[in-house]
């Protein structure tokens, strides 16, 4: 089989295709855990490019694949102040299909993808308009506004949701958010080096971006992206939704 995913349109094709590409299923199954990460783009040439990182060849977890900045949410994301609140229209959508709905955790999952995104990258995302937080949590986020920016969660879009399939050594519910990278608004230099997580950022045309080494599922969320690139990204368009049940693909849509 071809590792270049099926058109989102077609859906059984798309079942079919990840279904074969979860491979390892030797782990005691686990409860996934909530994780977020983040889709920058930059619209400012004549085509849109998207962040890549390329992960250290040395994690057991998809070593050597290009990935967007993410990870799990941390206790210091559901207590972090922002200049802006999340959609509402996204939050409903954040709500939907979990076991207790709450107005924090769909700003938890926002926040990590912008904390992970600062960690393993070096990109602050967010405004100095206000000036820094005042108490922010300890650790990446107090050096996070000792550069003077607050997050700004305004212009976060929800793009997809994915859950590791079962019995696979780690699972992650997973929210897909993307950004224009004018919401950048600061850098910090020497983040990404051949010992850490990423060891390489790329820009890369949008649709070049498949061409690279991708988790299955990157490369299906990219698809889905162009979609809600040619829908005008509004709020409103329906979020795919991939889950596994009985070793049989899902899609949803929130």
């Amino acid at each position: 089989m071809s590792d270049t995913p099926p058109s989102p349109e077609n859906i059984n094709q798309l079942a079919d295709y990840l279904t074969k590409v979860s491979r390892d299923r030797s782990t005691p199954n686990m409860r996934p855990k909530p994780a977020a990460t983040l889709i920058l783009l930059d619209h400012s040439g004549p085509v849109a490019k998207v962040l890549m990182g390329k992960r250290h060849a040395g994690h057991k977890f998809m070593p050597g694949k290009f990935v967007f900045p993410g990870g799990r949410i941390e206790a210091s994301d559901r207590k972090m102040n922002v200049a802006g609140a999340l959609s509402p229209i996204v939050e409903e959508k954040l709500n939907k299909r979990v076991q207790r709905p709450s107005s924090v955790r769909p700003r938890a999952l926002a926040l990590a993808a912008i904390r992970e995104t600062f960690e393993e990258t070096g990109i602050l995302l967010g405004t100095k308009e206000y000036g820094a937080a005042i108490d922010p949590p300890p650790g990446p986020w107090a050096e996070f506004v000792g550069h003077g920016v607050l997050p700004n969660l305004e212009n976060l879009h929800f793009i997809a949701r994915a859950i590791t399939p079962p019995r696979r050594p780690k699972r992650f519910d997973t929210a897909f958010f993307s950004m224009d990278a004018t919401e950048i608004a600061h850098k910090i230099d020497g983040v990404v080096t051949a010992d850490t997580e990423l060891v390489e950022l790329v820009w890369i045309p949008l649709a070049e971006a498949r061409s690279l080494d991708l988790p299955p599922i990157t490369g299906v969320v990219l698809k889905e992206l162009d979609i809600r690139l040619e829908g005008g990204m509004r709020h409103e368009l329906p979020v795919p939704f991939f889950y596994e049940v009985r070793k049989q693909w899902n899609r949803e849509e929130l």
